[in-house]
């Protein structure tokens, strides 16, 4: 059985490395489902650790439907990985209804060649699981992170269990999801053979500080933040005034 942890700091990454995982999922931003690390962070896991990294490509938090400029930089991102030799390549896009970006997700495996491409959880958005799992079989995938549609893979177990016979080891279906040492062994125990968790801890690092830096409205998925050309020149017009 492989563990893959998704690590989002260095921290959690060489915690990986000490307690013998087998790779790591690196990202940030584990509050809105991981963004991609930033070059830094790529470097001194890259340059002073050994284990097998993969790498999340996701520019920003909310949807899966990327602009041309955002998908530009998708593959510029893969590019950099790819030169600091990462071991993996972990993405994904999604059309307007939230089905397989065919042709965009097919320059992404490309690019990613010869690194091997997980699908991420992108796919649990897909109106047609079944549908979504031939088309990224077909288009050169190596595996699907996925908790079957649900909060959590334990309670998507059945869905699970079905993309794995369907896939036939065409592909590798990746449980992802609430995974920790209580229910590990059920998905052994039923054939799969990766598993995806954070296993995270919270640590206290400071007092509650007097002036919060998180706002609770970037946290929705159902809208993209973004800076606002009217507002931007209402304050530069203030100035004047």
């Amino acid at each position: 059985m492989t563990l893959e942890i998704c690590a989002s700091n260095y921290q959690s990454a060489f915690n990986a490395q000490i307690a013998k995982a087998h790779r790591i999922e690196l990202c940030t931003e584990l509050g809105v489902g991981g963004l991609t690390p930033s070059y830094g962070l790529l470097h001194q896991v890259l340059k002073k650790l050994h284990i097998p990294t993969f790498v999340l490509i996701r520019p920003r938090s909310g949807n899966f439907t990327y602009s041309e400029d955002e998908f530009e930089i998708m593959k510029q991102d893969i590019q950099l990985c790819k030169d600091l030799s990462c071991s993996g390549i972990v993405s994904g896009i999604l059309n307007r209804d939230n089905t397989i970006d065919i042709e965009r997700t097919k320059q992404l495996i490309e690019l990613s060649k010869p690194l091997p491409f997980t699908f991420h959880r992108a796919f649990d958005w897909t109106p047609n699981l079944f549908e979504a799992l031939k088309q990224l079989t077909d288009l050169g995938a190596t595996r699907i992170l996925t908790s079957g549609q649900e909060r959590s893979a334990e309670q998507g177990i059945k869905v699970l269990k079905q993309l794995k016979e369907k896939a036939n080891d065409h592909i590798t279906i990746l449980p992802g999801g609430g995974i920790n040492a209580q229910n590990a062994k059920l998905f052994m125990n039923l054939g799969f053979t990766e598993l995806h968790a954070s296993a995270t801890t919270l640590n206290s690092v400071n007092d509650q500080p007097k002036i919060p830096m998180n706002s609770p409205k970037f946290f929705d998925e159902t809208v993209e933040a973004v800076s606002d050309i009217e507002k931007i020149k209402g304050i530069l017009k203030s100035f004047a005034n």
